[in-house]
């Protein structure tokens, strides 16, 4: 199936800022799906509110747009309910891990079989660039004027901590890893958690004197390494790309059909 036939082109143009690094993380996810030949009646998208959730409305699948925060929470009525989907729910940095925080590390702590995009952003764009739990501290936004004094969440620690079985972290330069990320987090049987540093030039990198979307870009050339790289050593500011956490546990839906076969035997 070519890659169009998984997108709803009638609704495009998209409606993101021009450079805002969203579009790419659409692409890497419809050329996983593609890559794999997952059936597009085996598929459900589901979102929250923000510019990432607009992907919803841009893919040719089963879709929920759902309300700020809770993705996660209707992400696992419907695995519960349909367990043989697969349920793909992309969140923007606040979605995931602000309002939506609680949602996420249950979801990681039941290893329930679902495939968590964080668009990382480091700002709520869509409603008018407020910092978010991932700014971090010394970062500029319309509610810090004069810079943040927030630590940020690590969301792949966040994520390991709580249970999640598959941990990943890239960017969208990184194009070919983001798919191949995507891929391995989709066939994963248990919680995928793929974070995406997806940048914003109209809030982020305007207040923050990064530049336009090129330049951006650059940055996470410039301050990324693979897992393991020689260059974290000389320089551990830098931020690691790669699989942090891939093992088998037992995935939420499977264990809970033990559960009723059990109950039927007594």
């Amino acid at each position: 199936m070519a890659v169009k036939e998984y997108i709803r082109e009638r609704f495009f143009p998209h409606m993101w800022c021009p450079g805002c690094g969203h579009g790419i993380v659409l692409n890497g996810l419809v050329r996983a799906v593609e890559e794999l030949a997952i059936n597009k009646n085996e598929l459900v998208i589901v979102s929250g509110i923000g510019c990432s959730s607009r992907i919803s409305g841009y893919v040719d699948f089963h879709s929920l747009h759902t309300v700020h925060g809770r993705a996660l929470a209707f992400a696992t009525g419907v695995k519960l309910s349909k367990p043989k989907l697969n349920v793909i729910v992309p969140m923007g940095d606040g979605d995931a891990l602000s309002i939506g925080g609680n949602h996420f590390i249950h979801a990681a702590r039941r290893n329930i079989n679902i495939t968590a995009l964080v668009m990382n952003n480091r700002t709520y764009g869509m409603t008018g660039g407020q910092y978010s739990p991932m700014s971090g501290v010394g970062v500029k936004a319309t509610t810090a004027p004069y810079s943040t004094i927030d630590n940020a969440f690590d969301c792949v620690e966040l994520a390991r901590a709580a249970g999640a079985s598959f941990v990943a972290r890239t960017t969208v330069y990184h194009v070919n890893q983001l798919s191949e990320l995507i891929k391995k987090a989709i066939v994963h049987d248990g919680f995928s958690v793929v974070e995406i540093f997806s940048q914003c030039p109209t809030y982020f990198g305007r207040k923050n004197k990064q530049g336009g979307a090129v330049d951006m870009l650059k940055i996470f050339k410039e301050k990324t390494v693979l897992i393991g790289s020689d260059k974290k050593k000389d320089n551990p500011a830098l931020m690691e790309r790669g699989i942090f956490v891939e093992k088998e546990l037992p995935e939420y839906c499977k264990a809970y059909d033990e559960v009723i076969a059990r109950a039927r035997k007594a």
